[in-house]
């Protein structure tokens, strides 16, 4: 079973049955995600839970609603990515534009693929990748660490599916250079 397929199963049984297992499941899945990418925005860890609360805990009082919506990770990024940006707003005084932003990226827990590279490549490819323009490497991070597709980052980041491309191509061809250029491989 698919974790789509998972997610709309807990979808289903919060809406119709006011499943709060089903809930705190879909907490679990839903949560470090979104954490991370308020954190990515704020660079405050405090912020960012609370962004990340706040967007579950609408989930839970707009559950009438859940059904209508096409994809729930998709809203819930939207709206973290909105929530943040209002806090930015707020702090700074001004509207502040994701392009504006210095994204940081953290590179989580190693999954099976990543247990393979070694210590001083995971390294070098952080540090690749933390000197991606800020879009670049937001569209990186949506798209190869949260898995997200090219069409659910374009509707998170209010852009065109061809721009969520450009952004990617450019973030790989950048940290191919730096890998290449590290470790001398022409």
């Amino acid at each position: 079973m698919d974790a789509k397929h998972d997610v709309s199963a807990l979808i289903y049984k919060i809406v119709w049955d006011e499943c709060q297992t089903s809930y705190r499941n879909l907490f679990r899945i839903m949560y470090p995600h979104l954490k991370a990418f308020a954190f990515s925005i704020l660079k405050n860890k405090e912020q960012a839970e609370e962004i990340a609360s706040d967007v579950m805990i609408t989930l839970w009082r707009d559950k009438h609603r859940l059904l209508e919506i096409n994809n729930i990770m998709v809203y819930g990024y939207v709206i973290a990515k909105n929530r943040s940006l209002n806090l930015l707003k707020a702090k700074n005084g001004r509207e502040v534009s994701i392009d504006e932003i210095d994204i940081d990226i953290v590179f989580n827990a190693p999954n099976p693929e990543q247990s393979l590279i070694t210590e001083e490549l995971r390294k070098s490819l952080q540090q690749a990748v933390q000197s991606l323009p800020p879009k670049c490497k937001m569209i990186y991070r949506l798209v190869k660490e949260d898995g997200l597709s090219y069409k659910e980052v374009a509707e998170i980041l209010s852009i065109s599916v061809k721009t969520v491309d450009a952004h990617l191509v450019t973030a790989v061809k950048k940290i191919s250079e730096a890998i290449k250029s590290e470790y001398n491989l022409a």
